[in-house]
């Protein structure tokens, strides 16, 4: 089966690197999905969940991560998400973000409230 190498990085760590055969993020130009062979991109990542089919052994399966923007490029199957925050989903307290999300909503705060959303989003995505 074809591979790809995929690398979520955010401005502080290395949040995920491994094999996938199937990577969906949303970018400026809408949602797309990146499976090996894909033609060359380059583009600017939106705020939101990225799943990644995980295809190594020990570690199949899906993997979400709440990512709030950055840049997305692929070329010669290796594909890297660089993030300026990006947590993964077992990372995620889901009674935190739903406090967070409240609070945001009061006080008017609409970029709390974005990325409080994207947490809790990322966590129904995993489900």
């Amino acid at each position: 089966m074809a591979e790809l190498h995929v690398e979520l990085v955010a401005a502080d760590r290395k949040v995920w690197s491994g094999e996938a055969s199937l990577v969906v993020a949303r970018t400026s130009s809408g949602d797309i999905g990146v499976m090996p062979g894909h033609q060359p991109l380059l583009g600017v990542l939106e705020s939101g969940p990225v799943t990644i089919r995980s295809t190594e052994e020990g570690r199949e399966g899906t993997v979400v991560a709440a990512v709030h923007g950055g840049f997305i490029s692929f070329a010669d199957n290796q594909l890297s998400l660089l993030a300026e925050v990006a947590e993964l989903v077992d990372e995620i307290d889901v009674q935190r973000a739903e406090r967070a999300l409240e609070r945001a909503k009061s006080d008017a705060d609409a970029a709390a409230e974005r990325r409080a959303d994207v947490r809790l989003r990322a966590v129904t995505a995993a489900r």
